[in-house]
């Protein structure tokens, strides 16, 4: 049940949490990192793909742990990555591991990981002696790449077996509310279909859905999902808009960057196009893997695409970078270009981990195992299905997994008897005592607190922006410091609040916080002789101008909030 693994993953032991698909690994892990969170302990999650990590508010792998696109690491590797004071910093902090999607994991990656915690903890325990939390299902899909000696999944790794995990394997499905489709993925899992399942999924094939929206489309092919997505763009009768990359360095480097990234070379986009995110900026609200709608373009030269996200907030996008450093952190070669692409169809790969009210899935050419159970698992309720196809491959699982998933079944048993016998003073004193080692508190009055500050986080169920936040309280806030207290942000955020609801609402009037006139004559001579002058320090790559050569050529007694306000 839940709630043991909660009790087990509160001890500090290492645990592998697995289950079904919809029986609540994610909701666990959530309750995991909020219980830490309120005792000041933060804890750090990666996943093997971007989409992956965006469920829990994480990032990737590669990304953390500055893997790059390699799939293996040496000690020269390591001893560079040593140097990096910006990793050192990072993998201090790091006290708590959890890695969710673990299926997705190569055993080189697995081992990588265990390699680096060692060397920056200084410490031959496995991961360096953290806390490791496991998270995923072996029946979903596998890494992508093998090992040389055929070895495939992250169990295989000899790191695997020396953390000692206590297995979690949940059993309540939460996802799926209707007994078909649990039915369905109960003999996927077991490894023998029967005539029923194939009559079930058969009864759905091309069947028009009833609901009012444009289902999401799951692929296994990259090249189906290119072909859908061009056509629904040609289909919106709106302008395009064509982003072009832009890179330097060797073409064999540029080669790779392209193959490792989802990055384009042209990426075309209109107003109401269905797009997700390739990049992670958590400062502007979205990262790899995160879905939005086109809804307008800034009106200046560039003509960036304005993206309103899933979670409801409006973001401006720019150009962002992907690089390959050598080892001594020397840029080798770089693309620029607009981190976005098209997504009304995505691949089966990408869904793992999602949940949909509704999916149009073509399972015809299925050529990996656990493609379908992935697939047929991303949907709540078989009324939610429309089936284009499916081959003698799709409903297939891997027979090595279906061979070792009694004994996890009895590892977990193990650990859940284990817990249960533990008197309630015994367990309350483990996990306070974990707690402590950790560095967090035990002191209730600071944990209702902390618990407090987090129930006042914004919720991405709220689906209000801080923009629009801010927007709220302008009516009731005759001043920027009142419109900062009122909204609660720092004045520099509430500026560039101000900055964004001007860019989607040109006519949208912040005259209230304006200069006066004397002033704002002012800095628009300034700007002017900026300008005139045109010196390339005094402005940015984009081409705008920089504050800094206004308030000096203002004799610094301009603020630079009147500057930003007034070149709003």
């Amino acid at each position: 049940m839940q709630q043991t693994a909660l009790k087990i993953l509160k001890t500090g032991q290492n645990v592998f949490l697995t289950g079904s698909a919809g029986t609540g690994k994610t909701h666990i892990l959530n309750e995991f990192v909020l219980y830490l969170k309120s005792r000041k302990v933060i804890p750090t999650i990666v996943a093997p793909t971007g989409i992956a990590a965006s469920h829990l508010n994480g990032q990737t792998i590669h990304s953390y742990f500055s893997l790059g696109i390699r799939d293996s690491i040496d000690e020269y590797f390591i001893s560079n990555l040593i140097e990096k004071k910006y990793l050192q910093t990072r993998f201090k902090k790091l006290k708590v591991l959890i890695i969710d999607e673990i299926s997705m994991v190569s055993p080189n990656i697995f081992t990588s990981i265990d390699k680096i915690l060692r060397a920056f903890k200084q410490n031959d325990n496995p991961f360096g002696g953290i806390q490791v939390i496991l998270s995923g299902d072996f029946f979903q899909l596998p890494p992508i790449s093998k090992n040389n000696d055929g070895k495939r999944f992250a169990w295989q790794s000899p790191s695997w077996k020396e953390l000692d995990l206590q297995t979690c394997y949940l059993e309540k499905k939460f996802r799926q509310d209707d007994n078909q489709l649990i039915f369905v993925l109960d003999e996927i899992r077991s490894g023998n279909v029967s005539q029923k399942s194939h009559d079930i999924l058969n009864a759905r094939l091309e069947k028009d859905l009833d609901i009012d929206f444009t289902p999401t489309k799951l692929y296994t092919h990259n090249m189906d999902v290119d072909k859908i997505n061009n056509n629904e763009l040609v289909s919106i009768d709106n302008k395009s808009q064509v982003f072009k990359y832009t890179s330097e360095g060797a073409k064999s480097n540029i080669e790779k960057l392209f193959k490792s990234a989802l990055v384009q070379e042209e990426l075309t986009l209109k107003k109401d196009a269905v797009v997700m995110f390739i990049k992670n900026n958590p400062e502007k609200y979205y990262i790899n893997g995160t879905t939005g709608v086109v809804i307008d373009f800034t009106k200046d030269e560039q003509k960036l695409p304005i993206v309103k996200l899933s979670n409801g907030y409006v973001v401006k996008v720019e150009y962002e970078d992907w690089k390959i450093e050598n080892d001594s952190g020397k840029i080798q070669a770089k693309i620029s270009q607009i981190p976005l692409k098209l997504a009304w169809a995505i691949t089966i790969h990408k869904s793992q981990g999602m949940t949909l009210d509704a999916a149009q899935i073509d399972l015809s050419k299925t050529f990996e195992v656990g493609q379908g159970y992935v697939a047929l698992s991303r949907i709540k309720n078989i009324e939610g299905l429309k089936l284009m196809g499916f081959n003698d491959n799709a409903l297939s699982v891997d027979t090595l997994i279906l061979s070792i998933d009694p004994r996890i079944k009895q590892a977990s048993k193990k650990a859940s008897e284990k817990i249960e016998s533990l008197e309630e003073n015994q367990l309350n004193a483990i996990q306070l005592s974990y707690i402590q080692k950790l560095g967090g508190t035990i002191d209730e009055k600071e944990i209702n607190k902390e618990k407090e500050i987090l129930s006042k986080e914004p919720k991405i169920e709220a689906k209000i922006p801080n923009h629009i936040k801010t927007k709220n309280q302008i009516e009731n806030s005759a001043t920027l410091q009142d419109l900062a207290k009122n909204a609660g942000f720092s004045l520099s955020t509430i500026i560039n609040h101000l900055s964004l609801l001007k860019t989607e609402e040109t006519n949208f009037d912040i005259s209230k916080y304006m200069p006066n006139l004397a002033t704002i004559n002012l800095i628009k001579k300034a700007v002017k002789e900026i300008k005139e002058v045109n010196n390339e320090e005094d402005f940015s790559e984009d081409g705008k101008i920089k504050l800094k050569p206004i308030y000096i050529k203002l004799d610094e007694k301009i603020s630079y909030d009147d500057i930003k306000i007034v070149l709003i």
